[in-house]
C-alpha cells in the first residue's frame, strides 16, 4: 500500500511539536521521488538538530561575555570606617600603613619600604580554612556544618575567592582559584594540606608570585563585623596577615611578602581609606615561603555578611589592578 508523501508531511505537521517551525525548504525533500520512510528519517533528524540548538546552554566559563559582566569598583568615592567594639592596635607605621608587629624583629624603613617587583602573569587564590563562613542573610542563607562554618562552597570563603577571581579576570589577569577543602573533615593539619596543594599548583604555574590565602577572621566575638562604607555600599574590612621565620621555620621570602602587603595597602589607603585594618606580622610561616608576594587576607569576620565580603573583593581587585600597572 503506497503512502501519499504530501499527506504524510501534513500529518507530521499536526502531530510532531516543532515540525511547522522547521525551514520550509528543509521540509521539501523531493517528496515526489523519495521513499516516505526516508523522508520521515530526514525530517526527524532535522527536527532533533533544531531542538538541540534551542536547548544548549553554555557553561559560564565558556561564555566570554558573561565573564566581562562584572561591576568594577569606581574611585573617588567617599569612605567611612564604621566604628566597632574592637579597637585597632598597631606598633609601627610606614607612609600611613599601620603594622602590628608580633615578632622580635625591628621593622626598619629598609624592611618596610615597598621596593619590590612582582611577576603578575598568574595570580593564585586558595583557602587553608575553606569552610569559614559568615552571618547568614536572606540571600545567602545556609545550614552551618560547624560554628560559622559550612562545606557549601557557595556560602563560605571559597565564594569570596570566586568573586575576587572574577573581578581580577575583568582586569585581564590570569587567576588560578583552588577550592579544595583543607579544613574538612579535620581542622588540624589544614596548613600541611594546603601546602601540598599550593606546591602542586606551582608545578604548572611557576610564575605565580602573587598567592592569596583567603580567610575569614576567627575572632571569638561572633558579633564582630569590621566594616567600611564606600560611597553608598558597605564592605567588609580586610587584613593582611604576614608570616616570618620567627617560629624557626625557613622563610627567606617574608620581607618580600611584607613589602608587597605594604605596597597594596598604600594604594588602598589612597583609593579607599579604611578598607584595610593594620597588617599583622607573626612568627608563624603560613606557607608564605613559597612566593615573594604571598599573604593571608582576612576578609571580614563572623558578624559580616556575604554581601559585604563580596563588595570588598570589588575594591580589592581595583586596588591590585592599580598597584600592578
Amino acid at each position: 500500500m503506497s503512502l501519499d508523501n504530501s499527506k504524510f508531511l501534513q500529518c507530521l505537521d499536526e502531530t510532531i511539536p516543532g515540525m511547522k517551525q522547521l525551514n520550509e525548504k528543509e521540509m521539501k525533500l523531493e517528496i515526489e521521488n523519495e521513499n516516505p520512510l526516508k523522508t520521515m528519517l530526514k525530517l526527524e533528524l532535522s527536527m532533533i538538530n533544531n531542538i538541540k540548538e534551542k536547548n544548549i546552554k553554555k557553561l559560564p566559563e565558556e561564555d566570554e561575555e558573561e565573564e566581562l559582566k562584572v561591576e568594577q569598583a569606581q574611585t573617588g568615592l567617599q569612605t567611612q570606617k564604621i566604628e566597632n567594639n574592637v579597637p585597632e592596635k598597631f606598633t609601627n607605621s610606614y607612609n600611613g600603613v599601620n603594622i602590628k608587629n608580633g615578632t622580635d624583629y625591628n621593622l626598619t624603613e629598609d624592611i618596610l619600604k615597598p621596593d619590590i617587583e612582582i611577576n603578575n602573569k598568574n595570580i593564585m587564590i586558595f583557602h587553608t580554612h575553606t569552610c569559614e563562613s559568615y552571618t547568614a542573610t536572606e540571600k545567602f542563607n545556609y545550614t552551618q556544618t560547624g560554628t560559622y562554618r559550612t562545606t557549601d562552597l557557595n556560602y563560605n570563603v571559597a565564594r569570596v575567592g570566586t568573586e575576587l577571581t572574577n573581578q581580577l579576570k575583568s582586569y585581564n589577569y590570569n587567576v588560578i582559584h583552588n577550592t579544595t577543602y583543607h579544613d574538612y573533615p579535620a581542622y588540624n593539619g589544614s596548613y600541611e594540606r594546603s601546602l601540598s596543594t599550593v606546591k602542586n599548583l606551582l608545578l604548572t604555574n611557576e610564575n605565580a608570585d602573587i598567592i592569596f590565602d583567603i580567610h575569614r577572621d576567627a575572632i571569638a566575638d561572633y558579633n564582630y563585623a569590621p566594616t567600611v562604607k564606600i560611597g553608598e555600599e558597605y564592605a567588609a574590612q580586610l587584613m593582611f596577615v604576614i608570616g616570618t621565620d620567627g617560629g624557626g621555620l625557613e622563610h627567606p621570602n617574608w620581607q618580600q611578602n611584607l613589602k608587597f602587603a605594604v605596597k597594596v595597602q598604600e594604594k588602598a589607603n589612597e583609593l579607599y581609606p579604611g578598607l584595610f585594618k593594620p597588617i599583622v606580622l607573626r612568627n608563624s610561616r603560613y606557607n608564605q615561603h613559597l612566593s615573594k608576594a604571598a599573604s593571608i587576607i582576612e576578609v571580614g569576620a563572623t558578624g559580616n555578611t556575604m554581601e559585604q565580603c563580596l563588595a570588598s573583593m570589588k575594591y580589592l581587585a581595583k586596588v591590585i589592578s592599580e598597584v600592578m600597572k
